[in-house]
């Protein structure tokens, strides 16, 4: 039995401004959310508002907070790679804590289009260091002192494993694709920011996240929405590139401790223990909806190879030892018990996914 995880109200101490970029997209949306539940904190919500931004989640929480939530969450809509508006709204904001989660982060989009994902990822991530630095530095000397930046990376960075192994805070970087190229580099001009200029930073680096409200491109919520709708499942290749899920619930849990708790300078590796293929995890979604939906079972027929993404890493996984020893995290969530959760809320909203 794990210990139970403190409220965002006990991690955030005398942090009373909290800066969220990208909140409107699916793991910042989940930030916000608990935020919002949990706290009496503000909550600023940068989003440039993009393809994948939605805010409908958020509004859920808000109406069931009433007025003291709708005063606490505050939408700026920005785009990071304009420098002149960033540092405006670094400076509105006036925050006591940075969670820096705005990325774009479809690799099959980065394929195609790369040019967006070093704009956002790499020059979007230096006009809000540059932001922040200032600010930083223009704070009186107690606010300075508890002030943090937590910068959200992947574990893409690392590359591809073989069939043993598992990356950690010490693995080498080495991506392979244009996004997790992008990521990479926002990581290192964060570091460098840290170790030039002082300024307080936290990196995490996280597994593949599903749960509810993801947008419908990510693998899962392809599957089960395609599945419901009686359409060909695609399989990518032989199906048997490993990934280890992260229910994102639990990764929010660990967002907010390395964010509130964690050294500054230092990276936290966050894995699910959650190995799977693509292929047990499609089969097991398939399982699910045979359950959930029995007139389409069994859903499995749908399934059918595709040609394989182009520099596909074969297999990723964590090692979460410095994060569960440093800071007492550890999923709350098996795979077999997001996947159902997960599975269920898409077929209930399936009308309005």
């Amino acid at each position: 039995m794990t210990n139970p995880m403190p409220t965002a109200s006990a991690l955030l101490g005398d942090c009373r401004r909290i800066l969220v970029t990208g909140g409107a997209g699916f793991i910042g949306g989940a930030v916000v959310r608990r935020l919002l539940r949990e706290s009496e904190a503000l909550v600023i919500n940068l989003d440039k508002m993009g393809y994948a931004s939605d805010l409908t989640s958020i509004e859920e929480v808000l109406t069931e907070l009433g007025s003291s939530g709708e005063k606490r969450h505050q939408l700026l809509r920005v785009d990071l790679t304009h420098a002149k508006a960033t540092a405006e709204a670094v400076q509105a904001a006036d925050p006591d804590l940075v969670m820096h989660l705005a990325a774009e982060s479809h690799v099959d989009r980065s394929i195609d289009g790369p040019g967006a994902f070093i704009a956002s990822n790499v020059t979007g991530t230096f006009n809000l260091l540059q932001a922040v630095r200032a600010h930083w530095q223009a704070l009186p000397a107690e606010r300075q002192a508890r002030f943090r930046f937590h910068h959200i990376s992947t574990d893409e960075v690392f590359g591809s494993l073989g069939p043993t192994g598992r990356f950690s805070e010490t693995t080498p970087y080495a991506p392979r694709s244009p996004y997790s190229a992008s990521k990479a580099a926002s990581d290192h001009l964060v570091n460098a920011w840290h170790h030039t200029y002082g300024l307080p930073v936290v990196l995490t680096n996280c597994s593949n996240n599903y749960g509810p409200w993801q947008f419908p491109e990510k693998l899962i919520p392809v599957v089960i929405l395609k599945a419901v709708a009686g359409e060909p499942i695609p399989l990518y290749g032989d199906g048997l590139n490993v990934r280890d899920w992260l229910y994102v619930e639990d990764h929010v849990d660990a967002l907010l401790l390395a964010a509130c708790r964690g050294e500054h300078g230092r990276s936290y590796c966050v894995g699910g223990h959650g190995e799977r293929t693509n292929r047990q995890v499609v089969e097991a979604i398939c399982k699910l909806l045979d359950t959930l939906l029995p007139a389409g079972a069994p859903h499995s027929r749908l399934i059918s190879s595709v040609r394989d993404r182009l520099g596909h890493d074969r297999r990723y996984a964590i090692d979460p030892t410095r994060i569960s020893a440093e800071l007492g995290w550890q999923p709350r969530h098996s795979i077999e018990e997001g996947l159902a959760a997960t599975v269920t809320w898409y077929v209930e909203h399936y009308a309005s996914a």
